[in-house]
């Protein structure tokens, strides 16, 4: 018989230190599923041992010398959201840091597991409102909740590296990251679907979740209240006819945004989902990721 998830009791156990779920109550499945197959593989574990002891600190540096920190006194309204965000999912408040990037509409956790931070570019603060923005730091607590964090800077490392590989570095690391970010990317995939779920959690509306993809995908205040949400996903269809757009896909980190939205319609449906926010009914715990797994696949 199926586990019954009581998210609240989940969120209780969190704040008393006594849960190891690691925020598995909601995580997709195939995140978990991938992510264990990851901690099996030696080139996997190797780069992120690596990585971790490379860039424990480098990064929270260069934060501090090239953005600015969030808290109780400066943008104290990021601050409570994020605050928020960390109240609803049962974890401590991470540290924000808003970038000076107005040309995109993103936002990155990375770090280590005991010492994350969330850099939030300052694109989405100026596109998105506070509620879209809850979503959105919503979701980065997610990676942060579900033990994500050291394998998202690793892959954010070795993307580097990629990018360098006309180098003599580059070309000489190549046979031995190829396959760990290959890994990686097909488990981030994964992993962006569980911070969905975390995002809409703390938001608590469908319609504001999918509102913050919009903006990302059309990176225009403009041009958003021209967007159809509907006529958006029928691109789902195509690329799914599309071979060369499959394999595209394969490279990689995240789904497609189209996938997102719709995975993240299906887990709004959900019983899960519904238990959450005070609801009944919805697709049950394997209904769910069936239907979740039929949206998000690659090949």
């Amino acid at each position: 018989m199926e586990t019954q998830f009581d998210f609240a009791a989940y969120v209780e156990r969190r704040k008393s230190g006594l849960s190891g779920e690691r925020g598995e109550g909601y995580a997709y499945e195939g995140d978990l599923k991938v992510l264990r197959a990851l901690r099996a593989m030696r080139a996997v574990e190797l780069a992120v041992a690596q990585t971790v002891k490379l860039s424990k600190s480098f990064l929270s540096h260069e934060l501090l010398g090239t953005s600015v920190k969030v808290g109780p006194n400066q943008f104290p309204r990021i601050y409570n959201l994020a605050r928020d965000c960390a109240l609803t999912l049962g974890i401590p408040t991470p540290q924000v840091y808003i970038v000076p990037n107005i040309a995109s509409i993103n936002a990155a956790t990375y770090g280590t597991d005991e010492d994350a931070f969330i850099m939030i570019h300052a694109a989405a603060i100026d596109h998105l409102s506070d509620e879209e923005l809850r979503f959105v730091i919503g979701h980065e607590c997610g990676h942060i909740q579900n033990n994500h964090v050291v394998y998202l800077t690793t892959l954010y490392r070795l993307h580097q590296i990629l990018q360098a590989a006309g180098s003599v570095v580059g070309v000489v690391l190549l046979p031995f990251i190829l396959p760990a970010t290959l890994a990686l990317q097909s488990w981030a995939r994964a992993a962006e679907i569980t911070c969905d779920r975390a995002g809409l959690l703390c938001c608590r509306n469908p319609s504001v979740a999918m509102n913050s993809f919009v903006k990302l995908a059309v990176g225009s205040r403009k041009l958003f209240d021209e967007m159809n949400i509907d006529a958006y996903l029928d691109q789902l269809k195509e690329a799914r006819g599309d071979g060369v757009g499959r394999v595209s896909e394969l490279q990689r980190s995240h789904p497609y945004l189209t996938k997102r939205i719709e995975a993240l319609r299906v887990f709004a449906d959900s019983e899960l989902y519904h238990r959450a926010v005070g609801l009944s009914g919805g697709y049950d715990r394997p209904e769910l990721e069936k239907r979740t797994q039929d949206v998000i696949k690659v090949l």
